[in-house]
């Protein structure tokens, strides 16, 4: 059995210029501020003398990895970042920033989405990537239009019941 895998799919390099700034702040205080305080923490934990038994140490070096890690995909990720400011010219069909109310046919339980890149989605507030079945399924869908997405509990039918845009 090999561990070979297919790569992953491109994800869109769409952004909100709340995402963009939040983005940059992340990988400012990672550089600035988190990642000073721990190579200062594996200084004092490397000076304790035997390293092979030293958990403090051994912590601090995963903590320092990870943390460069962040920075590394972040240095390439935010510069190749499209900020998208406006709203389009058609307001009335669903595209990137919109927020959609949705109703499920079969239910007819009722929920709000915002379309956004996939550097920011947030299942807990509504926020669901571009690059998500469901929001490919929407774009350019109108008022009162169905839409059938394959979701992870199977396939499922919805009515758009409003499009907006804005925070």
């Amino acid at each position: 059995m090999s561990r070979w895998r297919p790569p992953p799919e491109k994800s869109t390099a769409l952004i909100t210029r709340g995402g963009h700034d939040r983005l940059k702040a992340e990988l400012d205080d990672l550089w600035r501020v988190r990642r000073p305080e721990v190579v200062k923490a594996l200084a004092a934990a490397a000076a304790e003398g035997d390293r092979s038994e030293n958990a403090e140490y051994t912590y601090r070096k995963k903590q320092l990895g990870e943390i460069d890690r962040r920075v590394r995909y972040l240095s390439k990720r935010v510069p190749a970042l499209r900020v998208v400011d406006e709203a389009p010219a058609d307001r009335d069909a669903v595209f990137f920033g919109a927020w959609v109310e949705l109703e499920r046919i079969d239910s007819g339980e009722s929920s709000r989405y915002r379309i956004v890149g996939p550097d920011e989605t947030d299942a807990s507030t509504g926020w669901i990537s571009i690059d998500s079945p469901l929001a490919r399924a929407l774009l350019k869908k109108r008022v009162d239009d169905e839409v059938e997405a394959q979701l992870p509990g199977g396939p499922a039918r919805f009515a758009v019941v409003a499009v907006e845009y804005g925070d």
